[in-house]
């Protein structure tokens, strides 16, 4: 799994070096990390974190993360797509896949997760999915100008 979590390192740093506003984290920083969380999760097959690849023939193409947090909710995080391969369906597809994964590891859960309001893209995807933004006090919101949006695996179907 070690070939896995090195191609998934180089696309998520991509991610973050493309745009550094959508994602909670700094490329530079991100530089000096050895291994990243998710790397050992992958190496791990950690039951309770995952992350879900999508690939265009041998080429990772798009990642997205699912994290259970120690309260029982559900997480998605990373969700990206390298540019030349947006607009074809395929984070609709990963998204899906992570939220099927999800349900099938932990029947009956709420999955969050944040977008920045700058990417009315990514907001219109994850509403078209299902998504319903919550609606709580802003302390509620990770950073300022973010918007947390939840899906409850009981209502979701694949469409």
């Amino acid at each position: 799994m070690s070939h896995e979590s090195r191609k998934y390192r180089i696309i998520r740093l991509e991610s973050l070096k493309k745009f550094p506003e959508s994602f909670g984290a700094n490329y530079q920083e991100a530089l000096k990390i050895e291994k990243f969380r998710l790397e050992s999760d992958i190496e791990d097959q950690n039951h309770d974190r995952f992350v879900l690849g999508a690939f265009a023939d041998e080429e990772l193409v798009g990642i997205c993360a699912f994290v259970m947090d120690e309260n029982g909710k559900g997480n998605i995080y990373q969700m990206y797509i390298r540019e030349n391969f947006q607009g074809k369906n395929i984070g609709f597809r990963l998204i899906q896949a992570v939220i099927e994964e999800g349900k099938k590891r932990f029947n009956g859960i709420d999955i969050f997760l944040e977008v920045t309001d700058k990417n009315e893209k990514a907001y219109h995807l994850y509403r078209k999915i299902g998504f319903k933004e919550v609606n709580g006090p802003v302390e509620q919101k990770e950073m300022i100008g973010n918007t947390q949006l939840s899906l409850h695996t009981n209502d979701y179907s694949n469409q």
